[in-house]
């Protein structure tokens, strides 16, 4: 009890100095701050080293001079923009730039038609119907790649391949002992064919998911104005998903515009260079001609090439989103 007109009494400091019994509620604080940093920290290093230092490694060799003298010795010379100046004057660069962005438009095109298709169709399907056509795209994406383009290569064999067994069969007796892989376009559209069907699964399933995200209230109404299938598509999936559109084909152009295991295993860019394509190309050159150097910069200008694409749908996407 205190008197009445006197105040309690109050703790007194030290003058010029502070109390300190909110300090260790700071430090605490700043304790728990760092921890996400902490926990991260290995995920970063690791990203940093099996990306970024290949990426900046690869950069730096691409302006020197590295043969297979300086792989074994080391040594290697700063080279400028030599490299660049001999294979931006290549005619063969150019012819082989043409044919990549050739295969990656065919193949994403193939891709995400039939993808959207799947995807639409397995929303309409039974619970049953649905997990077997799912389990399948699973299946088919958890193949292994150099396992499905043997099998390709074993389905269109000349002599025991079950493509010519089937179109004989059929009456094409042209087929008997063709060889598909002696044919630069024939080998072509095989290829396309095998990176399409290992494609449509991711493509499929990603789009699916999403579908599922579609308020059903808004095919409902569609439905009570009279719209059909293709309209419904058309004015409420396609606009509502179309981030998602967009993200599906980027990731689809990176996978397409990258591919190397199936084209080397099958053609080896052949026959007559018909299948090279710009990864083909660099590993070629790299490794026939000895010049790593000229070899990173094509792949270097294969990855600004696929950066500018991306770099224009996202502005592309950007402005669309301001304007609505």
């Amino acid at each position: 009890m205190t008197a009445p007109g006197h105040s309690p009494p109050r703790h007194r400091t030290v003058a010029g100095t502070r109390p300190t019994h909110g300090e260790p509620g700071r430090r605490t604080g700043r304790r728990r701050a760092f921890w996400p940093y902490l926990l991260i920290a290995p995920t970063l290093l690791a990203t940093a080293y099996l990306l970024v230092y290949p990426l900046l490694r690869n950069v730096i060799i691409s302006f020197q001079h590295f043969g297979m003298a300086e792989l074994i010795r080391g040594g290697a010379t700063f080279a400028g923009f030599a490299n660049y100046t001999a294979v931006l004057s290549d005619p063969e660069f150019w012819s082989v730039t043409g044919r990549t962005l050739l295969f990656t438009a065919v193949n994403v095109v193939l891709i995400m038609v039939p993808s959207t298709l799947v995807a639409l169709l397995v929303v309409r399907l039974g619970r049953a119907m649905r997990l077997l056509v799912l389990g399948g795209l699973v299946l088919t994406w958890a193949t292994p790649m150099i396992a499905a383009t043997t099998v390709f290569q074993w389905m269109f064999s000349s002599q025991l391949g079950v493509v010519n067994w089937a179109l004989v069969s059929l009456g094409f007796e042209q087929f008997r002992g063709h060889t598909w892989f002696a044919d630069g376009p024939q080998t072509f559209a095989i290829l396309v064919v095998l990176i399409v069907w290992q494609s449509v699964p991711f493509a499929a399933l990603t789009l699916y998911a999403a579908m599922t995200t579609v308020p059903h209230e808004l095919y409902e109404a569609a439905r009570i104005d009279g719209a059909g299938g293709f309209r419904s598509f058309r004015s409420i999936t396609f606009p509502v998903l179309r981030p998602m559109f967009g993200l599906v084909t980027c990731l689809e152009v990176i996978w397409v515009g990258k591919a190397f295991v199936q084209i080397w295993v099958i053609s080896e860019g052949g026959p007559g260079r018909a299948t090279t394509t710009l990864p083909v190309y660099a590993y070629q050159v790299a490794q026939s001609l000895h010049r790593y150097d000229l070899g990173a910069v094509v792949s270097m200008l294969m990855v600004l090439l696929l950066a500018l694409a991306l770099l224009f749908y996202f502005r592309h996407m950007f402005r669309e989103e301001a304007a609505t």
